[in-house]
């Protein structure tokens, strides 16, 4: 990127209200067949436009033609049972109803590749595409066949270097790992998190990113915040050893959080998305708020390798109130890329 403080968005955006229930996780699709791929298309069109209009530099799918950013990859996968779900702890923190692993893990066809395509063929604007990371997809169902979770990690990781290695060749710019589980099981991050993403993104010359957020704006996430005390220093554990990755870019949560931004400093000479927008609020921030979050953010990231970002997806928004979020995003960039080249 040439220009200071390139904008993206983390990951999902709000969905019409024709193609599934807004403001809603695991939304059923309002449409079927030939109309569902059709009405994929626009929304992809329209997702990509409102980026566009709000001045997001870097563009993404929004998630549109997924209902959720870990399982629709998952069910594209041979090993794996949708009808015989189970309800696990997910995160330590919430109950939900998960396929379960009941052979040999791996993929059998490209899942999001086309729409990676398509696209492309839709703008010249850098791309980035959202994948879930090994962690993550293994932390969002039950397993019954291998059972052990670093095992089943590196097998997901084989997966997804397979499918981030043609969306790369179908002109995807910077491929993200979503991985909120590093802000959890802190332990395992070090022990096998980060040598199963290493795995998942060998062979690859575009970007990578890793996004570890604290989840969506849901009430289970927020309830958990609550008990995480005055300071959120998960990102000390990990940062370090995330430094010495083959990994580009570290995407994590700033704005209106307890996160000490001095972490930063640890991910010295990595590119950082430093998320200055808040996704758990209907409040629509300032360009001011987003400026004085990147001012912040830059007393220990190089101005060259900051990029201003949402701390998490915003599919639970409306779209109203995700349209003004990214406006005040590409807004308050531009207030700090103005004040450093007066």
């Amino acid at each position: 990127m040439k220009k200071l403080f390139p904008t993206s968005t983390a990951g999902s955006l709000p969905k019409p209200s024709w193609l599934a229930q807004p403001e809603q996780l695991w939304s059923p699709w309002k449409l079927e067949g030939e109309e569902l791929i059709a009405g994929k298309k626009d929304a992809l069109r329209v997702t990509l436009q409102e980026q566009d209009s709000a001045g997001i530099e870097i563009v993404s799918d929004g998630e549109q033609t997924r209902q959720h950013f870990v399982t629709t990859f998952i069910e594209n996968l041979s090993g794996v049972d949708f009808e015989n779900k189970k309800t696990v702890r997910i995160r330590d923190r919430y109950d939900a109803s998960v396929p379960g692993i009941i052979g040999p893990v791996s993929r059998q066809k490209p899942v999001f590749v086309d729409d990676a395509k398509f696209l492309r063929s839709q703008t010249q604007q850098p791309i980035k595409w959202a994948l879930p990371g090994p962690m993550t997809m293994v932390d969002t169902l039950y397993d019954d066949y291998y059972q052990d979770r670093k095992t089943l990690a590196f097998e997901f990781a084989k997966a997804l270097n397979e499918e981030a290695k043609e969306l790369e060749a179908a002109g995807v710019n910077i491929i993200q790992f979503d991985e909120p589980a590093f802000n959890v099981f802190l332990d395992e991050v070090n022990e096998w998190g980060i040598e199963a993403l290493e795995i998942a993104t060998e062979g690859l010359k575009c970007e990578t990113a890793v996004h570890i957020c604290y989840g969506y704006g849901i009430k289970a996430n927020t309830d958990w915040k609550k008990t995480l005390g005055n300071e959120w220093r998960h990102y000390e554990r990990t940062f370090p050893a995330i430094q010495q990755s083959s990994i580009d870019i570290i995407s994590l949560e700033c704005h209106n959080g307890r996160v000490p931004l001095e972490v930063l400093s640890l991910l010295k000479g990595k590119k950082v998305m430093v998320g200055a927008i808040d996704v758990a609020t209907n409040d629509i921030e300032t360009p001011e708020e987003v400026a004085a979050t990147i001012r912040e953010a830059l007393k220990y990231v190089d101005a060259d390798k900051l990029y201003p970002c949402t701390n998490c997806g915003m599919a639970p928004l409306s779209r109203e109130v995700a349209r003004g979020k990214l406006q005040a995003l590409a807004a308050g960039a531009e207030l700090v890329r103005k004040e450093l080249s007066a």
